[in-house]
């Protein structure tokens, strides 16, 4: 099974790639979107979630998706008619750390997709590069809320704390004017729903060529996140503007 099947199906029940549930979602948008007419830019979209809530909660707004996963993109256009918003939104199949787009965004969005672009100031970077003047970037992505196992920074990779993260974005001359910090439900919902969904589709289609396979991941992952990394891991969703000077 490949990596952009697999999401798919883990996600079913959690259509936010990151942990936070629909209450934080929509309070982060609504200090992103302050006027309700904004141009938004999902890098790195998935099923566009975030873009489906922005356009539902403010009918003024516009979307625009990047993502390199075709099955997720058309999950997002059959969300987008279901929800009476596709004609407000657009999608592109492309590696969103080399888009194009025609113009300027108000918001622009990277939320637990920074690997796309090798980290948080790189993904900060491009989300720069489409950003409208006074503009507003919403970004997210993990942080040691722990020390962390070996094990875990194998895993998952080189992360900061929470001060040495808003640190370096400062430094990177990023102001932060919002933030969430993942609750341990929050947390905990998100892996549960990821290791569940993958677990039931595979029950539920024994016969399939990927089923067990699926199985096999699902219990691989809820393993390494209950005994390698529950403790230690964080997440955060930093809402950025740029520094004046």
């Amino acid at each position: 099974m490949d990596r952009q099947t697999r999401s798919l199906l883990a996600h079913a029940d959690h259509p936010v790639a990151a942990p936070l549930d629909d209450s934080s979602v929509h309070r982060l948008l609504a200090r992103a979107l302050v006027r309700g007419d904004e141009r938004v830019l999902d890098l790195g979209c998935g099923e566009a979630a975030w873009l489906l809530h922005a356009l539902q909660q403010h009918p003024g707004a516009t979307g625009t998706g990047v993502d390199v996963s075709a099955p997720a993109l058309e999950r997002a256009r059959q969300r987008a008619e279901q929800a009476g918003v596709a004609e407000r939104l657009r999608l592109h199949r492309a590696e969103a750390d080399t888009f194009t787009a025609p113009h300027a965004y108000d918001v622009v969005l990277s939320v637990g997709a920074t690997h796309a672009f090798g980290g948080l100031l790189p993904t900060l970077d491009a989300a720069a590069r489409h950003l409208a003047p006074g503009g507003a970037v919403l970004v997210g992505d993990a942080y040691w809320e722990g020390e962390p196992s070996a094990r875990a920074r194998e895993m998952l990779g080189e992360y900061q704390d929470l001060a040495g993260t808003v640190d370096a974005v400062t430094a990177d001359s990023w102001t932060p004017t919002y933030a969430h910090l993942s609750t341990r439900h929050e947390l905990d919902d998100y892996e549960w729903n990821w290791t569940g969904s993958l677990s039931r589709w595979a029950l539920d289609h024994p016969d399939h060529p990927d089923s067990a396979e699926a199985l096999r991941a699902a219990a691989e992952h809820r393993d390494e996140w209950l005994r390698d990394y529950r403790d230690s891991f964080g997440f955060v969703c930093l809402l950025l503007r740029r520094t004046a000077g």
